[in-house]
């Protein structure tokens, strides 16, 4: 779908960032070795940029997308009587909230070596659920929201909303 409002390009094109990221992470952790002290191999080389990527994304931009969405979009969408799909997103923002607030020290401890078996395991697995749950939430909010703000948005909104995403 082509977006006209800036609001909608924004929020697209950090969707599709995301999941490139996403697509590379459940690749690579589909060749991972089961255990991390047999992470030294052209796997981690791999993996560490991935699992630092996943990080800064966790840290910078999940809170910051969601925060918005909740505050700016999701009362608009009420306001225009589709606030089904308003509280069901903000339902998925917080589960995914919580597979990332369990992900980032897991994701610390990858990058300053001292991660073990159980850790591993548990990176592994909440990486590959948070790829899930996002990608999922994404394709509803590519075909849901965003349609969805080419009419709730004037001109002058869209301009303004748009600037305060992109310099929040």
């Amino acid at each position: 779908m082509m977006h006209t409002r800036q609001t909608s390009r924004a929020l697209h094109e950090e969707h599709r960032a995301n999941l490139a990221l996403l697509g590379r992470l459940e690749f690579a952790l589909g060749r991972a070795p089961r255990r991390p002290a047999d992470t030294a191999s052209a796997t981690h080389a791999e993996l560490t940029p991935l699992i630092g990527a996943l990080r800064r994304q966790i840290e910078h931009d999940v809170e910051r997308h969601f925060e918005f969405e909740e505050r700016e979009l999701f009362s608009r969408m009420d306001e225009a009587g589709d606030g089904n799909i308003a509280a069901l997103l903000a339902e998925e923002h917080d589960a995914i909230r919580e597979v990332a607030a369990e992900l980032l020290p897991l994701t610390r401890a990858f990058a300053d070596g001292s991660i073990d078996d159980a850790g591993w395991q548990a990176l592994s697995r909440g990486t590959l659920e948070l790829v899930e749950r996002q990608v999922a939430h994404i394709q509803k909010e590519e075909m849901a929201l965003l349609p969805m703000l080419e009419d709730l948005l004037d001109d002058d909104t869209d301009r303004q909303l748009a600037m305060d995403y992109t310099t929040a």
